[in-house]
């Protein structure tokens, strides 16, 4: 049986934000952490040395995101923003009516959400509610804690 391999959905600016942070990684904190673990290997018995412990903590959780952020950027799958779109896609940015409260929000994919940005995924309740939906359609998003029905006003 074929392994099936996931695509990160990506927009563009999601995608160069992702580089830039691999970039980051790879050419700044990575030698700089580096430059930490020598440094304390030089104070001596590494057994009781809170310093390098402390280094190496950093460096092994900064390795984990390099390897996440190159295996994203392998399988990165840009999506095409379609110019005026009559139904919700990733990259949408739509305007909804939800309990008489007006939001406005992007559908983006997993790796580019954040929702104190108002970039919602596109495998969240509410994402998977509104994908394929169109202007004055309302739909209903259940999710463990709440339901709520979702008017669609606008599609940007």
């Amino acid at each position: 049986m074929p392994q099936m391999t996931k695509k990160f959905v990506l927009t563009k600016e999601g995608l160069a934000t992702l580089q830039q942070e691999y970039d980051q990684l790879i050419k700044v904190k990575r030698p700089q952490i580096t430059s930490r673990i020598q440094s304390a290997r030089e104070f001596g018995d590494l057994s009781e040395n809170s310093e390098y412990d402390a280094a190496k903590d950093e460096q092994t959780l900064l390795e984990h995101r390099i390897t996440q952020l190159e295996e994203v950027l392998h399988k990165a799958q840009i999506i095409q923003t379609i110019p005026k779109a009559d139904f919700v896609v990733i990259g949408s940015t739509v305007v909804v009516e939800i309990e008489g409260q007006i939001d406005e929000f992007t559908v983006v994919g997993t790796m580019e959400a954040d929702p104190a940005k108002k970039k919602i995924s596109n495998e969240s309740p509410v994402g998977i509610a509104i994908l394929g939906a169109k202007i004055g359609e309302v739909v209903e998003v259940v999710t463990p804690i709440v339901r709520a029905k979702y008017k669609i006003l606008q599609i940007k």
